[in-house]
Parts: structure tokens; C-alpha cells; sequence
């Protein structure tokens, strides 16, 4: 019989449930009791979810963050942050944000854990820290208490946790020390996690090392052959886990590690199938992720039996069904939809819809499709109802995309001509100030949006109260002093969402969400259809704002990559040529901002790091046609028209050639978590147009000094020269508060103005 099983859950619930709660806790509106609570009721209607399956996965939900999860379960807290009073979940969420709801306002002196993305998902998690002399000491209870609670609502249980090999991999060694010098001591700390599972009678762990999908030195390989070697010693099953990606050249080491099964991502590496049931012992299960974790298109059932069927003749119970990934990526439940187009949520399955699919798979192969042969059919006419549906494809966009040129993503000139131009221009300071776009979304704005949704507002009524918005922040900006300001973005729900709605191709869920990090959750639009641009989308906002204001006014545009990769993408033609698409689109309301007297224009890159393949013999093919995309966005201006870019929250260091080759004039980019370790790639790459290094973490509550902000600069002038250098938070400030954002852009201003003052001498030095 075919064993199926899960390996993960959204974590958020249906309405979002834990996302209000943790923002309940750190109000002070609930306490850590309740939250608790909250959380042990999620789990529990989760696990009801999943209970179509032979085993439900115990462990992988989380308050936060998976990874951080495991740091706290090994012991691995920062010292600034262990040594601070308080209890167990105030240091969690100081190392999560910066702060504890027992930490008053002023207390600011706790950095947040660096937050980066995990893999190439828009998941973000906390980065472990390292340093030659940490030590990991075992705390399981939080884990042993899940297992306890699913059992005794009758469920059979299969612990998750993140391998030890991964764990180091995705940390950072904060002192230059070798991350693998402390395997020794990491892998003792698993040894006796896998002797606590085993005393209360686990028989299965799945222990998660996606790093096999990436290309690996001969040091972590042998890491991981020593890893699994080790924790061979108690009686548990082990379930060796990857996902996004092929094993390629570690496909024999992950066949011939010491586990008892192997989890293949087959949505990606199916055509490695063959192979490792060739090389695979015949002693070891194979799970076969055989459904997408990552999209939500319904799966052809009938197309994967066709291939399944042959493999189950020749595994029989050696074959375990799941999905290829968590199902973190993507909504719960597609039921709770009652507002979407009913020919694309005809299209689509979420995660319950998933294991039912799961569920369907196992029963036509442990009895045969004639036990389905219904849900078989239905399937079948939705998989073909999309592919002929003449909403997907739309001819003179596909001509479009055929008719670009290489010179639609050509400055008119290079950079330093266009400097000279736009500097005259604008007579901005040295270090001039800006932010990245968003400000505070106050619960008077969103009930706004909602009203006029909802028909109680008329759009005359809307748009004053929007207008109102906007002005309430243009002169917030001008108060405060920042050199170019923006329209703060009122009207926009999200920066994916927004725009995707006033596009051609797009669908919208209700419900859809997911979780990005925290309790920040995320709605990706889905992208069904070609994309064209019908109509203008932001210059009436954007030219409203910079009619209440002589200082520049930025235009806030999202990018086609990003729009691309944060949306729920087609996946019936390249996500290239999709791209392309988009491109063209977003170009449009450029050129359209520009036409309306706009002559700065920011096109947020904000996801174009995390859309790169895991393995690097594959980058340059992305790397390619996403800047190519990026170029016919941005490059159609005139030279006097300034284009902004802005990325986040990734690890570009490796990359910073391709990003100068998009050839915008200023990027600003996150560098505070980070202690703008980022810059560290400008002593091997000279970036030849200007930046500005984020020195404002807004996912922290924390207010930033003036000091902290001056060493920062002070780091990045080093590298970068002082005449090409701006001042700007690291983000959005949507999901901030005024009280928070005012003290800390006026830190920011004044840090610009200091720097600018004690640093003009050595510029103007530098240009005789």
C-alpha cells in the first residue's frame, strides 16, 4: 500500500488567525497565555486538516520562524540577547524583531536577528549566528509538547525538523570562524533530540537538508556524510528530506546516506526518478513529491498516474506520496473563496485541496482508478477546460513580446552623462534623504479601502479621502525634511496585489494568503492569463502628491520580476516569456509617469535576488532575461527622468554585476540587519552608479540614533564614494507606525545632514 504524508502546513489558518494574534501580544491585548492558546487551537484544527494522511507532521508550525525555532530549541540565542532579563519568549522575539513586549519604546539598544529568504521562496527567515566558541544545548519541550498534544487527539505523527548540515548552512559565522567546526558539538545536540523522540516512541522523523538541491563543496558533503552516519544510532526512521530543486551531482550521496528514506522534490527532479530508484537500497522508502508546494494549479491526476504506476509496480509499500514541499507557500483553503471567477478557481487547488489530490493518487493506486474514476474525470475537464480557455491567450500580446528591440532597454546615455544632467536638475544635498515608498497604513486608510470595496463609499468619496492621505504625508515629509518624498501609497493594498489588479491576466483570491515572515502575510495575485497594460494606474495619485509640493516627487512602480515572483505564476509557457509580459506593462505606466511630469521613478526590484536558480550553472539564463525585462521596464525615459530601483532581504553580494547591469541610477538595497555586510562586495566590485544602503530596519519596532545611523554611512562611504551615496530606510514603512516612523526619520535626516556637513570637504576635495 502507498503511505502518504505531508511535510508542512500554513501556519497562519484560514482568517489569519495567528498572524492578529501575535499582533495582539506585542499591543500588550492579549498575553502569552492566550497567544499560546491561539496557537495550541491552530495546531489542532491543522492536524483535523491533514487527517486524510498515514502521517501528519508534528513540529512545523511556528510563533515565527522555523529556523529560529531551531536556534532556541539548540540553545543558539545571541549573547545580547540571552543576557537580557526576561523570559524564553521575550528573548524569541527579540531576536525575531528587536524587542519583547516587556522592552518599553526607548529600549533600542537590541538588534534584530538578520532576516534573509529562505531558498528562492518570498519565505524570510532569521539567520543563526555563529562564532568559534558557540555551543548548542538541546531544549525539545516545546516539540515534545506538540507530539503529545496531536496524540492525544488520535493522530500518528512524524516529527519535522531542519537538518543539522542545512542549519549551519543557513547561518552566518559572525567572528570569520569555520561554521564546520562546530558540527561535532551540533550533531550531539540532534544525537540526543533523536534519544528524546525515541523514548516517547517516535518511529519516523523527517529531517529537512534542501542544501542537497545546491551545489556543494567536497567539505559539506562530507559534512553530511558524517552527519547522517552518526545519527544512525537509535531505532527511529529517518526520512531524509529535499525540495526546490534537482539533486544532480549529490543524487548518489543522498541515495547512499545512512537514512531510511529519501524525499525527492518530483515536480522539479522528476526526470531523476529513474535513477534513484536504480541506486537507492532496497531496503529505503522513496517519497515522491508528487504535487506542486509551491503553486496552486490543480495537478493533472490523471498524467501523473500515467507515470506513478509503473514506479508503484516496482516499489509497493516502498512508495510514499506527498507533497513536493511544505505547503507553507501557498493558501489553505480554496473553499473559503465565494468572490473568485469561478473558471479560474475551477483551475486551482490550496493546500487542503493539495492532500486531497494526495489522497486521490494513493487511493487509485493502492485500489485502482476505477475507485476515482469521477474525480478522475472532473479533474480531467478542468485541466482541459484551462488549456483551451481563450481567456489565457491573447494574441497581440504574444506579438508584442515578439516585436521588442534591444534598444527599448537602452538609456538614451550611460550613466555619467546622465549624472551631470539630473544633478543640475535637482539640486539634491550630499547624502540627500528618501524613503522606499510605503508610509504608515493606519487602520483609518484600510477601513477606507474596505468601505469603498464594499460599495459604502461612492469613488468621488474614496478618492477625497485618499487625497486626504496623501497630503497628511507629503506634509509629515516636508516637516520632517527629506530631500525627495512620495505619495505614501494609501490606495494600495500591496505592491504585487495592487498593480496586478489593474492588469490584464490576473485573478485575485479573498483568502489567499501566506506567510512572508512574522505576521507579515502576503495575498500573491495569480497570474493566469497574458498580461497587458489597459490603462494608467498611478500618475493621477503620484501627479495629485507633487501638486502640494515643489521638492521631487518619486513615482512607486513594482518591477516585472518582482511581479513576477511574487505572484502565483502560470506555469503553461516560461516564466520568461511571462516576464517579458510584464515588462512591457509596467513600461507603460513608466512612460506614462513621465508623459504626467514625474522625473524621478522608482521600480522596486525587491524579489530579483530570490528568483535565482540554487544552482549557479543556471544563473546567467535568469539572470539574462530578468534584467533584460528590468531594462525594457525602466530604459524607454528620457535622461533627465532619475530611475530607482530598490531590493531586499536577500543576499546580493554575489550578484552585484548583474545588478549594475540594469543600469539604474540609484539603487537602495537592505543593509541593516546585516551591519551592511553587503558592502563588503564593493572591495572586488567598483558598482558605478549610486546607492543607497538601508540603515533603518523597519521590521523592527526599534528607533534607529542618529550614532548607529552616522557608523553606517560612515562604512558604506568607505566603499562607495560620498557623492553617490543616499540616506533611506531599508524598506516600506507600511507596517510601522507614525510614532515610530517620525523619530526615526528624523534620526535619519539628521544623520544625512551631519555626514553631509563633516564629509562635503573631502568630496569637493576629491573633484579638483
Amino acid at each position: 500500500m502507498v503511505t502518504t504524508h505531508n511535510l508542512g502546513f500554513p501556519r497562519i489558518g484560514r482568517q489569519r488567525e495567528l498572524k492578529f494574534a501575535l499582533e495582539k501580544y506585542w499591543k500588550g491585548t492579549i498575553s502569552a497565555q492566550e497567544l499560546l492558546k491561539i496557537s495550541s487551537d491552530l495546531r489542532a484544527q491543522h492536524w483535523k486538516d491533514q487527517s486524510m494522511l498515514d502521517w501528519i507532521p508534528v513540529g512545523d508550525f511556528s510563533l515565527y520562524d522555523h529556523v529560529l525555532d531551531t536556534s532556541f530549541m539548540l540553545g543558539n540565542i545571541p549573547v545580547r540577547v540571552s543576557s537580557l532579563p526576561g523570559n524564553e519568549i521575550d528573548n524569541y522575539f527579540r531576536v525575531a524583531r528587536g524587542r519583547s513586549v516587556n522592552d518599553h519604546s526607548a529600549c533600542s539598544c537590541v538588534n534584530a536577528g538578520e532576516m534573509t529568504k529562505w531558498f528562492d521562496t518570498n519565505y524570510h527567515y532569521i539567520v543563526p549566528e555563529f562564532e568559534r566558541n558557540t555551543r548548542f544545548s538541546l531544549n525539545p519541550d516545546h516539540l515534545l509538547q506538540q507530539i503529545q498534544q496531536a496524540r492525544q487527539i488520535n493522530h500518528q505523527v512524524k516529527p519535522v525538523i531542519l537538518g543539522p548540515v542545512t542549519y549551519l548552512w543557513l547561518g552566518k559565522s559572525k567572528d570569520g570562524s569555520d561554521k564546520l567546526n562546530l558540527l561535532d558539538d551540533l550533531l550531539s545536540a540532534y544525537a540526543q533530540l533523536l534519544n528524546e523522540l525515541e523514548k516517547v516512541d517516535i518511529q519516523w522523523v523527517q529531517i529537512d537538508e534542501p542544501i542537497l538541491a545546491m551545489d556543494l563543496t567536497e567539505a559539506w558533503k562530507h559534512a553530511l556524510r558524517k552527519a547522517y552516519y552518526q545519527l544512525q544510532a537509535t531505532s527511529i526512521n529517518l526520512l531524509l528530506t529535499t525540495y526546490f530543486g534537482q539533486l544532480q551531482d549529490n543524487l548518489q550521496l543522498a541515495c547512499e546516506l545512512p537514512v531510511n528514506g529519501l524525499h525527492l522534490d518530483a515536480v522539479i527532479a522528476k526526470d531523476e526518478i529513474a535513477k534513484i530508484i536504480d541506486w537507492l537500497p532496497s531496503h529505503k522508502i522513496l517519497s515522491l513529491g508528487v504535487i506542486n508546494g509551491r503553486n496552486i494549479w490543480k495537478t493533472d491526476l490523471t498524467e501523473t498516474l500515467d507515470w506513478l504506476e509503473p514506479i508503484y509496480a516496482r516499489l509497493q509499500d516502498r512508495l510514499w506520496l506527498a507533497p513536493s514541499c511544505s505547503l507553507l507557500h501557498v493558501p489553505v483553503d480554496l473553499d473559503s473563496e465565494q468572490k473568485l471567477d469561478q473558471d479560474v478557481q475551477s483551475w486551482l487547488a490550496f493546500a487542503i485541496q493539495k492532500l486531497q489530490e494526495i489522497e486521490v493518487l494513493a487511493k487509485a493506486l493502492n485500489q485502482e482508478r476505477n475507485s476515482v474514476a469521477e474525480i478522475l474525470q472532473e479533474n480531467s475537464a478542468a485541466i482541459t477546460s484551462r488549456k483551451q480557455s481563450k481567456r489565457v491567450h491573447q494574441a497581440a500580446v504574444k506579438a508584442r513580446v515578439l516585436e521588442i528591440k534591444e534598444a527599448m532597454g537602452t538609456r538614451q546615455s550611460p550613466y555619467q552623462q546622465r549624472a551631470i544632467v539630473q544633478r543640475k536638475k535637482f539640486q539634491l544635498p550630499l547624502f540627500p534623504t528618501t524613503t522606499i515608498g510605503s508610509f504608515p497604513q493606519t487602520q483609518q486608510i484600510r477601513q477606507t479601502r474596505r468601505d469603498f470595496r464594499e460599495g459604502k463609499l461612492s469613488e468621488s468619496e474614496y478618492r477625497q479621502a485618499m487625497q486626504k492621505e496623501i497630503e497628511i504625508c507629503v506634509r509629515e515629509q516636508e516637516a520632517l525634511g527629506l530631500d525627495v518624498l512620495v505619495h505614501g501609497e494609501p490606495e494600495r493594498n500591496d505592491m504585487v496585489e495592487y498593480f496586478g489588479e489593474q492588469l490584464a491576466g490576473f485573478a485575485f483570491t479573498q483568502f489567499g494568503w501566506v506567510q512572508s515572515y512574522g505576521s507579515r502575510c502576503v495575498k500573491p495575485p495569480i497570474i493566469y492569463g497574458d498580461v497587458s497594460h489597459p490603462q494608467a494606474i498611478t500618475t493621477e495619485w503620484i501627479q495629485y502628491a507633487q501638486s502640494l509640493t515643489n521638492k521631487p516627487m518619486k513615482g512607486m512602480l513594482t518591477g516585472p520580476v518582482t511581479m513576477l515572483n511574487w505572484s502565483f505564476v502560470r506555469d503553461d509557457q516560461p516564466r520568461a516569456d511571462t516576464c517579458m509580459q510584464l515588462a512591457l506593462a509596467i513600461r507603460d505606466e513608466v512612460l506614462a509617469l513621465e508623459k504626467a511630469g514625474i522625473q524621478i521613478i522608482q521600480i522596486d526590484e525587491a524579489a530579483l535576488r530570490e528568483g535565482l536558480p540554487l544552482r549557479k550553472s543556471q544563473w546567467n539564463t535568469y539572470l539574462d532575461w530578468a534584467i533584460r525585462s528590468f531594462r525594457i521596464t525602466a530604459n524607454g525615459v528620457k535622461d533627465e527622468t532619475q530611475i530607482h530601483t530598490h531590493m531586499c532581504y536577500s543576499e546580493f553580494n554575489d550578484i552585484m554585476e548583474a545588478i549594475a547591469r540594469m543600469d539604474a541610477d540609484v539603487i537602495t538595497i537592505e543593509t541593516s540587519r546585516s551591519d551592511m555586510e553587503l558592502l563588503d562586495a564593493f572591495d572586488q566590485f567598483h558598482y558605478p552608479n549610486e546607492i543607497g544602503p538601508g540603515v533603518y530596519d523597519i521590521h523592527s519596532p526599534n528607533i534607529p540614533s542618529v550614532d548607529s545611523i552616522i557608523a553606517l554611512m560612515e562604512k558604506a562611504a568607505q566603499r562607495i564614494p560620498a557623492e553617490r551615496l543616499w540616506v533611506n530606510p531599508d524598506c516600506g514603512l507600511k507596517t510601522r507606525h507614525w510614532e515610530e516612523v517620525k523619530p526615526a526619520l528624523r534620526n535619519m535626516i539628521a544623520a544625512s545632514r551631519y555626514l553631509s556637513s563633516h564629509l562635503s570637504v573631502a568630496v569637493q576635495a576629491s573633484q579638483i
